[in-house]
């Protein structure tokens, strides 16, 4: 599912400050390319492994660059399926959706 309103869509950070406040926060920079990065942080509750999911995009240099500018998308969140990969059409515990949220409000507020 989408997390709507989202307020660190738009926000633009340098990589390498992107980067350390996620990392703080318990994300993994799992895939990346040299205009989009995905921050993943992972969510355990019901028997079941969620992800929050964050999307970034270049909008000034490439990853490579630790002073490559981007630009935070949409954020997800997702159940782990297997044997990977994640689904995010079923419903979501309202637990891990408030977790979600909380962990959003933190990176904006340590971006900012």
């Amino acid at each position: 599912m989408i997390i709507e309103n989202n307020e660190l869509k738009g926000l633009k950070s340098e990589l390498s400050h992107l980067d350390a406040v996620t990392e703080n926060l318990g994300f993994v920079r799992w895939q990346w390319e040299y205009y989009r990065a995905t921050y993943d942080w992972k969510l355990e509750a019901e028997g079941h492994e969620y992800y929050l999911r964050l999307n970034a995009r270049a909008i000034e240099g490439k990853l490579e660059s630790p002073t490559a500018v981007l630009e935070i998308q949409d954020a997800y969140l997702g159940r782990a399926t297997f044997p990977h990969g994640l689904e995010y059409e079923s419903g979501v515990p309202d637990a891990v959706r408030k977790q979600a949220e909380s962990v959003l409000s933190q990176l904006k507020d340590n971006l900012s």
